[in-house]
C-alpha cells in the first residue's frame, strides 16, 4: 500500500513530532511541580537525557509515548500497515536503546521510573499516577514502571 501523502508533506507531519516537551510530559511535569517536588529537564549530563531528573532525590524520569518506545501489552503501540519492516527496525532500536539507557542509569547507581503516555490520558490517570509516583521518589526502591495496565489493576485492588 502507497502512503495517501506526498513525501514532501509526509516529511512535513513528521518533522512536527517533538521528543521534548510533548502533553505527556508536561502533565506530569505540572502535577509534580504542584506537589512540591523540583527538578531539572533532559539534564546532558545525565546518561540517556531523561525527560526529569531530581538531584535531591537521585531519581530520574523517563515519559514515555506507547507507540515509540513499544509499550508491551498497549493498544496504543500499534504498528503502521506501510513499511512495516522500517518501522519494526525503528522500534526495536528505541527499545534497545531506552534499555542501555536505563542499565547505565542503574548501574551509576540512580533510581530509574518509566511512565508510559497511556498513564497520563485523563485527569483521573494523572491523579493516580502522580500519587504513585510521588510516593516512589519518597522511599527508595530502585525502578518504577507505570501504565494504564498498572493503574486498572491497583484500583482493583481498592
Amino acid at each position: 500500500m502507497t502512503d495517501i501523502v506526498d513525501q514532501q508533506t509526509r516529511s512535513r507531519m513528521m518533522s512536527r513530532i517533538r521528543g521534548k516537551d510533548t502533553k505527556p510530559e508536561l502533565v506530569l511535569r505540572c502535577a509534580l511541580h504542584a506537589r512540591g517536588f523540583r527538578f531539572r529537564l533532559h539534564s546532558k549530563h545525565v546518561h540517556g537525557r531523561p525527560d526529569l531528573v531530581l538531584l535531591k532525590r537521585h531519581a530520574v524520569v523517563f515519559v514515555h509515548g506507547c507507540f515509540w518506545h513499544r509499550h508491551e501489552g498497549c493498544r496504543f503501540a500499534t504498528i503502521p500497515k506501510t513499511r512495516s519492516e522500517f518501522w519494526q527496525a525503528k522500534f526495536e532500536a528505541n527499545v534497545a536503546r531506552d534499555g542501555a539507557a536505563r542499565e547505565a542509569l542503574l548501574a551509576e547507581g540512580w533510581r530509574v521510573a518509566t511512565i508510559w503516555e497511556c498513564s497520563l490520558r485523563k485527569p483521573e490517570q494523572v491523579s493516580i499516577t502522580t500519587d504513585r509516583l510521588s510516593a516512589w521518589l519518597l522511599i527508595e526502591t530502585d525502578t518504577l514502571e507505570l501504565g494504564e495496565r498498572e493503574l486498572s489493576r491497583s484500583r482493583k485492588k481498592d
